[in-house]
């Protein structure tokens, strides 16, 4: 892990209000913290991590974003809503980092021991692009993708379809190419388990999951015995259809 020292490594985790299925999800209170804390908490306890900061808008309704950053101290930049590419790009910039892990602030159960291991795998090896989504055998919500800058700046200036600019990835992991990839799978094929807020089915179920376990507990192994004792939980959300990529 001597690498992991010697390049920075910042976490970026996507926050707007002007969500369109569940806008201002990202404020929405889980156990007396709104959704984005919850994100934030859990992903700077990745040990793999030198910083971890949200990238929002510039949009006045996500003032409450730049006010909750400065409540605990983390670090926010602002800049466009729907070029999603490009805030990453001058946000990962403006903090000088090497590499760049990806977050999304609807991953409330995102757990810091996935990250760390994502991260890990990334500085096993020469890769330019690490990520558990490509395959999906983890549940939707616990998404790391762990990048070069270099392979960001790269997308940054070969993106030109709007869905590339949105999703911030697609251009590196569509060119396998062009960038040396590699797909973590988990030991078990998770990957039907919706764990992620899109739409208040969502929030409902992560809600469930936080009453039955506590924030502490909320991991990935304990939710999975949480499923398997209380199988109908999934069924709280298990009708929500995932948006395809172009959708936006």
């Amino acid at each position: 892990m001597s690498e992991v020292r010697r390049s920075k490594v910042v976490a970026i985790i996507q926050a707007r209000m002007g969500s369109t299925r569940l806008p201002g999800k990202v404020m929405a209170p889980i156990q007396g913290r709104p959704m984005l804390r919850r994100v934030i908490e859990r992903t700077r306890a990745a040990a793999t991590l030198d910083e971890v900061i949200v990238a929002t808008t510039a949009q006045p309704a996500d003032d409450a974003i730049v006010d909750l950053c400065a409540q605990i101290a983390v670090g926010c930049f602002r800049g466009s809503e729907e070029d999603v590419l490009d805030r990453y790009y001058r946000a990962a910039c403006r903090h000088n980092s090497d590499v760049v892990v990806r977050i999304t602030s609807d991953c409330p159960l995102i757990d810091p021991s996935i990250v760390d291991k994502i991260v890990r795998a990334f500085f096993s090896a020469d890769f330019d692009y690490v990520s558990n989504t490509l395959i999906r055998t983890y549940p939707r919500g616990l998404d790391t993708e762990v990048m070069t800058f270099t392979a960001l700046e790269q997308a940054y200036r070969m993106s030109s379809k709007s869905y590339q600019r949105s999703h911030v990835t697609p251009y590196i992991y569509e060119n396998p190419k062009q960038f040396r990839i590699l797909s973590v799978t988990a030991d078990e094929n998770y990957g039907d388990f919706r764990w992620t807020v899109d739409t208040p089915e969502d929030l409902s179920f992560v809600r469930a999951v936080y009453d039955r376990l506590g924030a502490e507990n909320a991991f990935l192994g304990q939710i999975l015995k949480l499923m398997k004792s209380e199988p109908q939980l999934a069924e709280i959300n298990g009708s929500v259809v995932q948006k395809a990529l172009h959708e936006g």
